[in-house]
């Protein structure tokens, strides 16, 4: 059977329903879609290392003879297989293995390896490495070329991406076809352009040849990369002009502001505004009193108050007779909103409503039916808000709170809640600063506007950057003793594997630990794997001081306030970013106490791990964080979806080729007047499903 690159992606072997769903996911729902995935980085398992030169963190190939190999039962039970090559020896630990497995590592056999060193009880260990066993010993790395890496979801491993990649490439890579004509380009891009085809760009970076320079592959400096850079900058730049243009055609009700109901508001607070959220408030005033609709970004450090430039907002809103919303991510999240907006609201004899899933029925309804009359102006919730039951008589204003923990579909539910010839007013709200550079071009369509200020009295968080090896002892003695004076800890294990199993066990063994070494004192464990509803049942009752001593994985980036947890614990920080470590930090100094966050790190640093650690203890204002994280990591890693949920670039990064951008709105152009026919295809290519997160 002949693929076609409109073809689903169940066409291909291997495919069926259910991994379709899970390629969803990450955007991937045809043939195309499979060939524009590219690699985000290469492995070389070309080399073989001997075990006596091995360094943590390293990620290679080793090989050698097996002398034992049993299950272990300490904490959790493991398969520990010791091999050795002469020169040194190396423990390789499975936590998931069937007894066939268990039966086939036999002393004297040879075992050859690919996987990531890291310090264990008893030297160095590979963790779940990649492996095969035969009976002589084995020459040569796994393969002859680099190995690709690809952007991933839970439950799509490597090996089949590489399984869909091949099949793709030996039957669909003929039918890519050029989309942009040479004459387009400025001179200066033309040669470089012309250096490589695109079928000959896309079968290099997904299946580099032997001898590819290894540093242009992964600074995406080759002629290959270069050629793709360009096609998905003006795709992107399409799709922005798209969007704009659409707005421009559509209408949002005007409110204009109520000064004697804003002044009754602030009078009430209790504290003065700052001069940050003064000024964002009155850009947000102007947006609400036009009938074009407003799409606002609100960005602002942990603590910097957006919630009450919101809270203005919605004032505003209900000022007009018009319906606000404000939707946050997790049910906490959203009742610590709530309680706040109710302390605002209600004095001044405004109503605020409440919807989630936990919402008893019968207020569940009463809540539906004040909205779908008009009687509830005002409502707070979760998902629950943009349930196809759930209708609104004049809903102008959506208020989304970490905007980039929602799906498309979300936010774009809120839309199709208005009349047809009516879009509501959008204001989103992030507190992982994003830099002035990146927001001009990822956020070109959005006004953006930072409140840069905290509140006078808020005390920095005092962050310490400490080696785990020799210090993971004392500082658990000093998660003892904060206990011990009346206070919460949170203690976090970030992602270490490619793998949600591999990374909610490390938390669980930490959590194991914790209860056993520190006795009397209640420990809880939240990460990814489990239920929505068992998170925010611990989250509950760590924020109810129920449990003194929470593990987590990076779940609790964003979280509800926990006033009484003084101390953070992160335990290999040094392959975190600066914004998610920035974000994490967060949680603690909400309280009165003094708080202190300490970044436990693996050796050895490297420099940009040793820059990242040493930014973070210099400062905690998040928008020189974002700069410097902006500085050592360039932006397509910035703006990935996992931290800030904009799109996400396949080949290009704003950072590395913003030379480039100047020149995208002439090619643009050009190409309009060229080529119109091809501008939809540019599109469809390289932001496809995903258009909808600019339009969102």
């Amino acid at each position: 059977m002949t693929l076609a690159l409109s073809d689903p992606v169940a066409s291909l072997k291997g495919v069926g329903p259910q991994m379709a769903a899970k390629l969803a996911r990450v955007h991937v729902r045809t043939v195309q879609d499979v060939l524009f995935h590219l690699p985000l980085r290469y492995e070389d398992r070309t080399q073989v290392t001997d075990l006596g030169a091995l360094l943590p963190s390293l990620s290679t190939v080793v090989i050698g003879e097996i002398e034992l190999a049993q299950v272990v039962f300490g904490r959790r039970r493991s398969l520990v297989v010791r091999i050795s090559d002469g020169t040194g020896s190396l423990t390789v630990r499975l936590f998931y293995f069937n007894r066939a497995q268990e039966k086939s590592f036999r002393r004297g056999l040879w075992v050859k390896c690919f996987g990531e060193v890291r310090p264990g009880p008893k030297g160095y260990e590979m963790v779940h490495p990649e492996y095969r066993i035969s009976a002589e010993r084995p020459q040569g790395g796994f393969d002859s070329t680099l190995t690709p890496v690809y952007p991933t979801t839970e439950g799509v491993s490597q090996l089949l991406w590489r399984k869909i990649t091949d099949q793709v490439l030996q039957q669909g890579l003929q039918q890519v076809a050029e989309l942009i004509d040479a004459r387009c380009l400025p001179q200066s891009l033309r040669s470089a352009y012309q250096a490589s085809t695109l079928q000959d760009a896309l079968s290099a970076l997904h299946r580099p040849q032997k001898g590819v320079d290894l540093m242009a592959m992964q600074q995406a400096t080759s002629a290959a990369h270069q050629r793709l850079i360009v096609e998905e900058l003006l795709a992107h730049h399409f799709s922005l002009r798209r969007s704009r243009a659409l707005r421009a055609h559509e209408s949002a009700p005007v409110m204009l502001p109520d000064k004697t109901l804003e002044g009754r508001f602030l009078a009430n607070l209790g504290f003065t505004l700052t001069s940050a959220q003064q000024r964002v408030s009155a850009e947000v005033s102007t947006d609400l009193a036009s009938d074009t609709p407003a799409m606002r970004l609100i960005q602002g450090d942990v603590g910097s108050g957006k919630t009450v430039v919101a809270a203005l907002a919605m004032l505003q809103a209900v000022s007009a007779g018009v319906q606000a919303v404000m939707m946050a991510p997790t049910e906490l999240l959203a009742e610590q909103h709530y309680a706040n907006l109710r302390a605002w609201f209600e004095p001044l004899g405004i109503s605020v409503g409440w919807l989630a899933s936990k919402t008893p029925a019968r207020e569940k309804r009463a809540v539906m039916q004040q909205l779908v009359s008009g009687e509830l102006l005002l409502a707070v919730g979760t998902h629950a808000l943009i349930q196809e039951a759930v209708e609104y008589r004049n809903l102008g204003l959506v208020v989304i709170d970490e905007q980039h923990r929602f799906g498309v579909e979300q936010r774009l539910a809120l839309r199709t809640k208005t009349p047809a010839d009516r879009v509501p007013h959008h204001i989103a709200m992030t507190a992982t600063p994003i830099p002035r550079t990146l927001a001009m071009t990822i956020y070109a369509d959005l006004d953006v506007s930072s409140i840069d200020e905290l509140p006078p009295g808020r005390k920095p968080v005092e962050t310490v950057v400490m080696p785990a090896a020799s210090k993971r002892n004392d500082v658990i003695e000093r998660v003892r003793q904060v206990c011990g004076e009346g206070r919460q800890v949170y203690w976090v294990c970030p992602l270490i594997e490619e793998s949600d199993a591999l990374e909610a066990q490390a938390a669980t063994d930490t959590a194991e630990e914790l209860s056993e070494r520190l006795d009397g004192l209640r420990v809880g464990l939240v990460h990814g794997r489990l239920k929505p509803k068992e998170k925010e049942t611990v989250m509950a009752q760590f924020r109810d001081a129920e449990v003194d001593v929470l593990v987590a994985t990076t779940v609790i980036e964003v979280g509800v306030d926990v006033p009484r947890a003084s101390l953070m614990v992160i335990e290999n920080a040094e392959r975190m970013g600066l914004a998610q470590l920035h974000q994490l930090r967060g949680r603690v100094g909400r309280g009165s106490e003094k708080s202190y966050c300490i970044l436990l790190y693996q050796q050895p640093l490297s420099q940009h791990a040793k820059a990242r650690l040493q930014t973070l203890r210099e400062t905690n204002d998040g928008f020189v964080i974002a700069e410097k994280d902006l500085e050592i990591r360039g932006a397509g890693e910035l703006l990935g979806t996992r931290q800030t949920g904009s799109i996400s670039f396949k080949v290009a990064d704003l950072l590395r080729d913003q030379a480039l951008l100047p020149q995208i709105e002439g090619i643009a152009d050009q190409m309009v007047a060229q080529a119109p026919q091809n501008i939809e295809p540019l599109i469809d290519r390289w932001v496809g499903a995903k258009e909808d997160y600019v339009n969102a």
